[in-house]
């Protein structure tokens, strides 16, 4: 007879799998609800995501031996940002003393590294459906079927955005530049990619729905064209060498993260604006810090413990409720068309640009550290 699981993570996600990870180095049994590696399935487009991982992100990762490979984690050396109406921003790595202020990696490798640390780890199971189990850890994403199932209600301020990811090459090196234009409503930005001398960016654009829609109708060369019109010259001529894709946007959290004998954490738990690209690093935090609450519990409390699990809650809420505020506070104000909202929040950018120490506070911040 095997040994019964102490955690049923469901969900194989990077958060998941990190989860389970973290777990399996307490000693805990952990059976993880995802597709077995290898298994055969249906063709899937190529994923063109990328996420920019902070320094707390990638110690989590590099300590669980499952950071990728430098072609696939492209330092982030210094950020521009423009605004509508003059504003400027400029943040650089070594302002706050850093080798860099952020890491763009690539979906696919990060998940591949993951799933390796994952196999050779014997306290983790893969399974394909949900266990028996004294905690449940809910990390399916936004689209969870196992939220209802313990009651936790989700709660949702749909944006009237959609966001537009592609990969494309440009004709000048990105020299580990990340770009950010804020343009009438619109959010445009151009992230490293392919290792410090690369040339190739992920494009992450959010835009109104009904822009979005005819973007995603246009051949490729005048979709390039569209996107010169806010970039200008800055990357160089750029070329798409992905298809497009495309989801809505939202602000949304469940209003019970835990309860007896389950949680939630990464987007199952909360999704803010991308605009900060911070989705994913919450999501991190989100399993470390859950992690950190079972390795300090009492010896005598359960894993399932409704108090113990609270624990975690409270200290991830705070975080994740700022983030929101920032993002969701950004959003509505860009997304303003007034002459006089453009002059005020480009004034705010300049000020902010001048502003010296708060200004290396808030990137040390943004940098987790």
């Amino acid at each position: 007879m095997s040994k019964p699981f102490d955690v049923c993570i469901r969900g194989g996600g990077i958060v998941g799998r990190t989860l389970a990870l973290l777990l399996a180095r307490e000693r805990l049994r952990v059976a993880l609800v995802a597709r077995p590696t290898g298994q055969a399935q249906t063709p899937m487009p190529v994923d063109v995501r990328a996420y920019a991982l902070n320094s707390a992100s990638r110690l989590l990762l590099e300590t669980l031996r499952a950071w990728p490979e430098s072609s696939a984690a492209t330092p982030v050396l210094e950020m521009r940002v423009w605004g509508d109406d003059g504003g400027r921003l400029d943040f650089t790595a070594s302002d706050i003393g850093q080798s860099a202020l952020a890491w763009i990696v690539d979906v696919p490798a990060l998940e591949q590294q993951l799933a390796q640390a994952v196999h050779y780890q014997p306290q983790i199971e893969t399974v394909e459906a949900p266990v028996k189990a004294a905690l449940n850890v809910v990390c399916e994403g936004q689209k969870s079927s196992s939220r209802n199932e313990f009651g936790a209600q989700w709660t949702v301020k749909p944006y009237p955005q959609k966001a537009i990811a592609a990969r494309l090459d440009c004709s000048q090196p990105h020299q580990g530049v990340a770009r950010q234009w804020f343009s009438h409503g619109d959010v445009l930005a151009l992230l490293p990619l392919s290792g410090p001398t690369g040339n190739s960016v992920a494009l992450v654009w959010s835009v109104s729905v009904e822009r979005a829609q005819m973007l995603e109708k246009l051949p490729p060369d005048e979709f390039c064209v569209a996107l010169q019109r806010v970039c200008g010259d800055e990357p160089g001529q750029m070329r798409l060498i992905s298809e497009l894709a495309s989801w809505p946007l939202a602000l949304s959290q469940a209003q019970r993260w835990v309860g007896p004998g389950w949680a939630l954490a990464g987007d199952a738990a909360h999704t803010v604006h991308p605009l900060a690209g911070q989705g994913l690093n919450l999501g991190l935090a989100d399993a470390a810090g859950l992690a950190h609450v079972i390795h300090e519990r009492e010896y005598w409390r359960g894993l399932g413990d409704e108090k113990l699990l609270r624990r975690y809650e409270r200290a991830r809420k705070a975080d994740v409720a700022a983030m929101g505020v920032v993002t969701d506070g950004l959003h509505g104000l860009f997304a303003q068309t007034d002459v006089r909202w453009q002059a005020l929040r480009n004034w705010g950018m300049n000020s902010f640009a001048r502003s010296g120490p708060f200004k290396a506070w808030v990137t040390k911040q943004a940098t987790g550290l």
